[in-house]
């Protein structure tokens, strides 16, 4: 058996209610709180009060968009005025990403963009960043459990990452009743971000024993959980979905992504598109590339022969199960994205080129060609063009 190892918080609490104990971990790091919120989520605003009444002395700042470069330097202008103990971040992935990045940045030596991947000189991190907790309010990213940072870039049209082992959350509370009634644009593109999540790390070249578990658990049952929720408010899938999220989150980490999120990292950076749309409006043509490219090289492909089984049960009928996941996309009604019809020729190789030197390809279960990833492209424009 090949050795791995194994990255996550020391500290995740998982249920409904555990965010009620999430004030006291705080104000166990400090009273000087750098608070990172989005617009909604009523909840935030109770913990806000907690905090006050407990005599912490709270800064806000608001995310309502993935985080730009130019967001991260002003979070952390502000966190270093107010001199913060620790921070905070209530919310989705955008929100989470741009309290950890302030987290890591407060205390570095040099300009933030020194430090990201891609656009500046990549340096490592050279301090030891600001204790960080983490609550999300979305069941997609589980960015409250990775090690990295998306940063938008839109002077260079990237999406990049700040990344170090030490950006992991001190403390994570994942309560899935703070995603109760999300609507759906947000329930179905966090969602099936974090189906996609769990896919890729299984079919991962860098797939461990501890990543297997949590994927075999957690495809089918987010699969499960979409189509509850593509049929009204259900609690109990509400609490697989943010499961769901969470082991994604984890096995991202251990065992990286693929093709799929390559693709949306790059188109997203050049579009502002939401991530979990891409995402699913990519995976199915990922699935059937990859398969084709697996066979064509003698790879085993019995990890896909384990996914399509899984959505054959989960969804039924006789449609082969890359049409049976599109056909959900469509049910929980994904966007639609023009960009995949509209990329001139020359976009679209450019497209592929970034991508295949994305850090997410670098773990897909195959060498994709350039060729490939073009069909990629083709596949997922025509999936959007026949089932719409």
């Amino acid at each position: 058996m090949t050795a791995f190892s194994i990255l996550q918080p020391n500290d995740v609490s998982f249920g409904r209610g555990c965010a009620a104990h999430a004030a006291p971990k705080v104000l166990g790091f400090g009273r000087r709180v750098l608070l990172v919120r989005g617009r909604s989520v009523r909840w935030c605003d109770d913990f806000h009060t907690d905090l006050v009444t407990a005599g912490a002395k709270v800064t806000v700042v608001s995310c309502s968009r993935e985080p730009h470069l130019s967001d991260v330097v002003a979070a952390t202008d502000a966190a270093r005025a107010a001199q913060v103990d620790v921070v905070v971040a209530v919310g989705g992935g955008s929100v989470i990403d741009l309290a950890k990045a302030t987290a890591a940045l407060i205390n570095a030596r040099h300009p933030v963009i020194d430090y990201l991947e891609g656009v500046g000189s990549g340096r490592a991190l050279d301090t030891v960043p600001t204790p960080f907790i983490a609550v999300p309010t979305t069941a997609g990213t589980g960015a409250e459990v990775t090690r990295n940072a998306v940063i938008v870039v839109p002077e260079y049209r990237k999406k990049v990452s700040l990344r170090a082992t030490s950006m992991m959350a001190d403390v994570v509370f994942v309560d899935p009743a703070l995603t109760d009634h999300s609507p759906a644009a947000v329930t179905f593109g966090s969602g099936f971000d974090a189906l996609v999540q769990v896919i890729e790390p299984y079919l991962s070249s860098r797939a461990t024993p501890y990543t297997d578990a949590l994927c075999r658990d957690a495809i089918p049952r987010g699969l499960r959980a979409l189509l509850q929720l593509a049929d009204g408010e259900n609690p109990s899938a509400r609490d697989d979905l943010a499961l769901v999220s969470l082991f994604g989150g984890l096995a991202l980490t251990n065992a990286g992504l693929g093709a799929a999120h390559g693709l949306a990292g790059v188109i997203g950076g050049r579009s502002d598109l939401p991530h979990g749309a891409l995402c699913g409006r990519l995976i199915c043509a990922t699935l059937q590339v990859n398969w084709e490219a697996c066979q064509r090289s003698g790879i085993d492909a019995s990890r896909f022969e384990d996914v399509f089984r899984w959505i054959d049960a989960a969804i039924g009928g006789s449609d082969h199960p890359v049409l049976k996941l599109a056909g959900l996309v469509e049910r929980c009604s994904v966007p639609v994205l023009p960009i995949l019809s509209e990329m001139t020729p020359k976009e679209r190789e450019e497209v592929a080129t970034a991508a295949l030197s994305s850090s997410s390809m670098s773990a897909n279960i195959t060498q994709l060609s350039h060729v490939d990833v073009l069909k990629i492209l083709d596949m997922s424009r025509d999936f959007q063009r026949r089932l719409v």
